[in-house]
């Protein structure tokens, strides 16, 4: 008996230590998991705030671009009424006038400035000689000159080509000022845009047509593609006004049948 627990009392020992020693083990495995843990938690704490920070500067930024579109579309509204009013008023004054000069008779030709053409007295000291006489260009080849950029600038524009074309028709444009159809390049410019749409870059290229050019034959063109161009941003107040303008302004052109249909 005494020579068998003499025989087992090292392996219990043994197995005592080797208890003992994994336990050690566990323990300290346990406190660096307990650490890691509690790094991770601080990290996570930290990430957790900054994307709080972040959620709120987006929110932030979203508040104030809503802002910027809400004040820009109240603005554009505003603008959108005084210049209604200011085509009404430009055409009703251009009416008055035009009946007032039927009235009194007064035709274009009454316009025109009149010229004095001095005699040249011929073998008299010191009498005017005529001025050296400068080439005259022809007007028509002047005209088909211009003819061909506005032809380039219209291909162009059929194959889509709008960059190009936009820079056919300011060249148009700058060389030839006073042809009536510069009106006609500008709204081609136009065109080029609501095409490419582009139409907020369009509304204010037909808004060059309606107020500067209010003779010519393409303004209730460029008044109704600009009331489709702010239909098209979602500016449905600006493009019922418009089409109201077209209908009031121009109630006989085949624009104001298509504005009709917009605002039933």
């Amino acid at each position: 008996m005494n020579v068998r627990t003499s025989l087992l009392l090292p392996c219990i020992l043994l197995s005592a230590c080797a208890s003992k020693s994994d336990l050690n083990y566990v323990q300290t495995e346990v406190s660096r998991l307990k650490e890691d843990s509690q790094s991770i938690k601080t990290q996570s704490a930290g990430s957790y705030s900054e994307i709080t920070q972040y959620r709120e500067e987006v929110a932030s930024l979203k508040g104030g671009l809503e802002e910027l579109r809400y004040n820009n579309s109240n603005t554009l509204k505003r603008l959108d009424v005084e210049d209604s009013l200011m085509v009404r008023k430009t055409d009703d004054i251009e009416s008055r006038l035009a009946r007032i000069e039927q009235y009194l008779g007064i035709s274009d030709t009454s316009k025109k400035p009149l010229t004095k053409t001095l005699p040249v007295q011929e073998g008299v000291k010191g009498a005017a000689t005529p001025a050296a006489i400068a080439p005259v260009v022809p007007a028509a080849a002047v005209a088909d000159a211009g003819d061909d950029l506005l032809k380039d600038g219209l291909l162009k524009l059929s194959k889509s080509e709008y960059a190009s074309a936009r820079d056919t028709f300011k060249s148009f444009m700058a060389k030839n000022p006073k042809s009536p159809k510069v009106a006609d390049a500008q709204f081609y410019i136009a065109e080029s845009y609501f095409n490419e749409k582009w139409y907020e870059k369009a509304i204010l290229e037909y808004q060059v047509v309606i107020a500067k050019y209010t003779k010519n034959p393409k303004r209730p063109a460029a008044l109704y593609k600009q009331a489709v161009s702010f239909e098209k941003i979602g500016d449905a107040a600006n493009a019922k006004a418009r089409f109201k303008d077209v209908v009031t302004l121009y109630p006989t052109s085949p624009e104001a049948k298509l504005a009709k249909k917009k605002l039933q």
